[in-house]
């Protein structure tokens, strides 16, 4: 089976999904969307109102300024691969709890082993969280280690991961947008 096949197949398995109660209160899961060659994966938190919609990652105010985060280092949409954690929103834009964590992380685990990014790039404090747990990395503060290229050894596939602030947090702290634009830079030596 061929990797468009397999992500065809974890598509289907997440739209029948149950594995906990976000699937009642959802309009469409948010699978992720991109390409399937990338060396780069961005891995958010969790679908928000305009996802939900639309069934597309990061398409409200955050998706805005993540397209300006990724033209400033010369690549588009088409060229990386972008999910979240969560497949489905959590109402009110909740936290994701650890049992919605535990119960949607396999999907994203999957895609991981579909794709085999070079690269992950955290977004936020939820990915940076699971996917530090996941490869063994000490769990830090985002404050402190944002930008921050980490070095992954003798892991197959992936090499780096990045921890990025939201770009949710731009929407609400503009002067936050100028920490981002160079965290990315950090990304586009390895792109």
């Amino acid at each position: 089976m061929g990797m468009i096949d397999e992500m065809n197949s974890l598509k289907q398995k997440i739209y029948l999904c149950k594995r906990c109660n976000l699937w009642k209160t959802r309009t469409n899961p948010v699978v992720g969307e991109g390409s399937l060659t990338t060396n780069i994966m961005f891995i958010g938190e969790a679908p928000g109102y305009n996802e939900d919609q639309q069934g597309k990652p990061f398409v409200g105010r955050a998706g805005k300024i993540f397209d300006e985060l990724l033209n400033s280092i010369g690549l588009k949409r088409k060229d990386i691969y972008i999910t979240n954690i969560l497949k489905c929103r959590p109402p009110d834009n909740a936290n994701p709890s650890p049992e919605q964590i535990k119960a949607c992380s396999p999907y994203l685990d999957e895609q991981i082993k579909i794709i085999q990014p070079k690269i992950i790039v955290t977004l936020g404090n939820f990915a940076l969280s699971y996917i530090f747990d996941k490869f063994r990395l000490k769990q830090e503060k985002i404050s402190s280690i944002h930008g921050r290229v980490f070095t992954l050894a003798n892991l197959v596939g992936i090499e780096k991961i990045v921890a990025m602030y939201h770009p949710a947090v731009a929407a609400y702290n503009p002067s936050m947008k100028a920490i981002l634009i160079k965290d990315f830079k950090n990304i586009g030596d390895y792109s």
